[in-house]
């Protein structure tokens, strides 16, 4: 069962983790197209793939998660490398709310200018600025949580 479950939960970050990649790499081809229309096309590509890949992945590495480390009996919270990895992906989720708000403003940015001919190119910036950092939060903090997976140093957790 162990082996299974692990799996799973590796499946599930593969996935989780590919997909806010392939996102920021899809978002910097569209923005240096310049055309609002691509950039719409692609921040709406963006958003269904995130209900689709990104938010599936997060409910099922939480589960399959948790099950692995209750069928071997891994102290959640008294784990370090578990604890600090579950801290680096409550971050990486805090940091997708602004993401999400992000995403919706570029997108109305972008449907403007593919209606009008003309991209409000400073209020898309300003807003992919915003985008790009807590983007970048949101890889890299689940990368580090990965690395804990693997590494499994030797932390602090709760006893």
């Amino acid at each position: 069962m162990f082996v299974w479950l692990k799996l799973i939960h590796v499946i599930a970050v593969i996935v989780f983790v590919g997909n806010i990649t392939v996102g920021i790499f899809w978002k910097v081809i569209a923005d240096r197209s310049r055309d609002p229309r691509i950039m719409a096309h692609t921040i709406r590509g963006i958003v269904g793939a995130d209900r689709v890949f990104t938010i599936p992945a997060i409910l099922v590495l939480v589960a399959a998660g948790v099950a692995t480390a209750l069928v071997e009996q891994i102290p959640i919270l008294g784990t370090g490398w578990v604890l600090w990895a579950i801290i680096l992906f409550v971050i990486a989720g805090l940091a997708f709310i602004p993401v999400s708000r992000a995403q919706h403003e570029l997108q109305a940015v972008a449907d403007e200018g593919a209606t009008s001919g003309t991209l409000d190119e400073t209020r898309y910036e300003t807003i992919s600025a915003r985008w790009n950092f807590w983007g970048m939060v949101a890889l890299i903090f689940p990368l580090g949580a990965v690395a804990l997976m693997v590494l499994k140093p030797s932390l602090p957790g709760f006893h």
